[in-house]
């Protein structure tokens, strides 16, 4: 019992002294944004009323002096990440479905599924530095810099493979008797596949969507070339900060927070979802 009660005291010692490490950028970004400039160039201070004394002249300058331009950004930042998660994830779920219930041979590759569902992956492999000044040719000559479709396009690419990954591993985790049994009740494989499966992979779709999410939420490279003025997302007007007086650490601490979170509130009602659709098809492959 004794040897037992150390071993939870340590664990648990761990486990907050691991949660204050990775919950302190969030405190310091709280008490900056609460700062007066004075006080943020002063150096460490970080208990209110005792350090420095709070102010929210920030946040009013962000959501009442610049609100017009604030919601802009976050609302192009959510339609570009809402738009590619909605399509990475219809594309990507029939994707799976595909190399999980069907078998194709390219004999002159001697590919099989296992090599195609690798190829798809491999893609991610590449940086996403590298397609920049392609993507911006391309869009300059179809028009679509600075617009929410031309967003969604490029980061749906780069959620894709992810997505099909993911997807063909859960759907191989779950037993194939059931849509036999819908295929011999007469329903066609679609029908099978929207009615049995769908329903069945909530847990993967959903991780997947959340993961899709949060990498279309936080991109900048290509939401920087991409865009102009009105598409420019949340990561874009953060790191824009920079003026004739310097980088403003109070403004930029405020947008942070205000763009970190939805994504953290997604996360932790989501949380459930990500770790039994990331961990089933391990757990039954």
């Amino acid at each position: 019992m004794h040897k037992k009660f150390w071993q939870r005291f340590l664990l648990y010692g761990i486990v907050m002294f691991w949660s204050c490490i990775v919950l302190f950028p969030f405190y310091w970004l709280l008490t900056t944004s609460l700062k007066t400039p004075l006080h943020v160039s002063r150096g460490p201070r970080y208990i209110p009323y005792v350090d420095f004394q709070p102010t929210l002249k920030h946040w009013q300058y962000v959501f009442k002096e610049q609100r017009e331009v604030t919601l802009r950004h976050f609302r192009n930042s959510l339609i570009a990440a809402l738009g590619s998660t909605v399509f990475a994830v219809l594309l990507g779920s029939m994707a799976g479905y595909g190399l999980s219930r069907f078998q194709y041979h390219w004999k002159g590759l001697h590919w099989d599924n296992n090599k195609i569902a690798f190829w798809i992956i491999s893609q991610r492999f590449l940086p996403p530095a590298l397609f920049v000044v392609p993507f911006l040719l391309l869009y300059v000559s179809l028009g679509l810099v600075d617009t929410h479709i031309g967003l969604i396009i490029v980061y749906t690419m780069f959620n894709l493979p992810f997505s099909i990954w993911i997807m063909r591993d859960y759907f191989n985790s779950l037993p194939i008797d059931l849509e036999e049994s819908a295929l011999v009740d007469g329903a066609t494989r679609w029908q099978a596949f929207a009615r049995i499966v769908l329903p069945l992979s909530a847990p993967g779709l959903v991780s997947v969507a959340i993961f899709s999410f949060v990498f279309s939420w936080n991109e900048f490279l290509y939401a920087l070339m991409l865009t102009n003025f009105d598409a420019i997302t949340m990561p874009v007007l953060i790191a824009g900060q920079n003026n004739t007086r310097g980088i403003q650490w109070w403004f930029i601490s405020a947008l942070t927070l205000t763009a970190v979170i939805p994504v953290i509130l997604l996360g932790l009602f989501m949380e459930r979802f990500i770790t039994r659709g990331l961990m089933s098809g391990a757990l039954r492959g």
